[in-house]
């Protein structure tokens, strides 16, 4: 039998042409994936999101879908650089355990990574790096890379993007500080539970079925690298290190801590006892999952305003606008709240165009109402189930990246938040990041939750958070 003919791909991608030979008939997103183009795909290859769109031989595409028997030419969506990754954080007063060298904090979110290195006999805090997680690149949640471990056999790439990325970012700040890896005497890595597993390389089974109890906790050094510890199955190390840097428990206020992200977590604070827990409140506050919604990257529209009874708005590096990111989003839906096109219930009569190629669907309006009546139903549990109210709180520390570029305005008005908490907010940027530095500079014991007492529940076995969750879901 003769061998089947080579057919040709001719991919342009970041402004270079690539030719990939195929016989038969194939399915596109292998070829791509096999040498390193395959774009984005936050609802992990199901076909839904259509971040993964593409143009062959003329006609739009889904790369996660098609099957090509024929060569021609394919146009992939370019790449933006994220311009708006939060890398400061703040920090309580406390005194730093004089050390030799170098010390190494990064914390590993679902959707950024960041990472900083310290100076740990002064403390100083030189220049953070970051950039995107390539995780992405298989499922913008946590939900959808757990599924890829389990059922697709992507651990190892899991694996591997994310310690590639992390040991390009150490790289990168060394050469940028002028150190060398020998400088390095401690690290600290922070980020939720399932990055810790990926990153660790460990099967996520337990985090995939009921009763979502996590096998490893981790708290613990390994191979020079300390892991703090995490709360439960979806409460992972960074909500533990936020509260460090939050510095609410040597307060010992009634306070509430939100980490609002792809995955929104909760702590609340009350005399002498932590109670967590998390929230699937999803990729919507990020861009992804809504229909013109992107990255804060050039292009897009980050903050919405009314003037002369219209809509403004701004957009990142004073470009046209491209698509709409997490903070833009929040103050459009709430503008538009305002203008009364959109209702209560969450209702819009028709799609609204911000900027041509830049509209807001019913569909999107809907996807935000479920991240954030998750976020406030979630608030109002907690507060509930301790015996308490909103007027007991007396500070809402906002931390994470969306939470950082957000106008608190737009978060109560949309309902992110309680009308009550908006008076005694306080924005702390990556606390995440933060408390890992305190980590490691040896802050007292006293800020860290491993001294009172503490509790991770599950929202879904919590009665009243059904109800919670359903009146949360309308708008003001």
């Amino acid at each position: 039998m003769d061998n089947e003919e080579l057919k040709v791909l001719k991919v342009y991608s970041q402004n270079k042409e690539t030719d990939l030979e195929f016989s038969g008939t194939v399915k596109l997103s292998e070829l791509l994936e096999a040498n390193g183009l395959m774009p984005a795909t936050p609802c992990g290859g199901n076909g839904t999101c259509g971040k993964c769109s593409a143009y062959f031989n003329g006609k739009k595409i889904l790369c996660c879908q098609a099957r090509l028997d024929e060569g021609g030419e394919l146009y992939l969506p370019e790449k933006k650089i994220l311009n708006k990754i939060k890398t400061d954080g703040d920090m309580p007063e406390f005194t730093i355990k004089e050390q030799d060298g170098y010390g190494l904090a990064v914390d590993i979110g679902t959707t950024t990574v960041v990472a900083r290195i310290i100076d740990l006999k002064t403390g100083a805090l030189l220049p953070a790096v970051s950039r995107e997680n390539p995780q992405r690149l298989l499922s913008a949640d946590v939900i959808g890379r757990i599924q890829a471990s389990i059922e697709k056999g992507k651990l190892p790439v899991l694996e591997g993007l994310i310690k590639e990325t992390v040991q390009d970012l150490k790289e990168h700040a060394l050469k940028l500080n002028g150190l060398t890896d020998a400088d390095i005497r401690k690290t600290v890595i922070t980020g939720n539970t399932t990055m810790l597993y990926l990153y660790t390389g460990r099967m996520p089974t337990t985090l995939a079925y009921t009763p979502f109890i996590a096998d490893c906790l981790f708290g613990y050094e390994e191979d020079g690298i300390y892991y703090p510890p995490c709360f439960g199955a979806f409460v992972g190390a960074d909500i533990y290190t936020a509260i460090v840097a939050s510095g609410l428990i040597p307060k010992d206020e009634t306070a509430l801590l939100v980490d609002l992200g792809t995955n929104g977590e909760i702590a609340l604070y009350d005399k002498g006892k932590l109670t967590c827990c998390a929230t699937a409140c999803g990729p919507a506050f990020e861009g992804t999952g809504i229909s013109c919604g992107g990255h804060a990257a050039d292009g897009a529209i980050d903050h919405v305003w009314i003037k002369d009874g219209k809509p403004k708005f701004s957009v990142i590096g004073n470009t046209e606008p491209t698509h709409i990111c997490g903070s833009g989003i929040m103050d459009a839906i709430a503008t538009l709240l305002d203008l009364e096109v959109i209702d209560e219930t969450g209702a819009m009569p028709e799609p609204y165009e911000f900027a041509p190629g830049v509209v807001l669907q019913p569909k999107d309006v809907r996807q935000v109402q479920l991240a954030k009546a998750a976020i406030c139903g979630g608030i109002k549990t907690l507060i509930n189930r301790e015996g308490l109210t909103e007027e007991d709180i007396k500070t809402l520390y906002i931390a994470g990246g969306f939470g950082s570029y957000i106008t608190l305005d737009s978060a109560v008005r949309v309902g992110v938040f309680p009308k009550e908490l908006q008076d005694n907010a306080k924005v702390i940027g990556n606390a995440a990041l933060s408390g890992a530095i305190m980590i490691l500079l040896g802050a007292e014991k006293k800020f860290e939750p491993a001294s009172v007492e503490t509790e991770c529940i599950n929202l879904a076995q919590q009665p009243e958070f059904s109800d919670l969750y359903m009146e949360s879901m309308f708008f003001e």
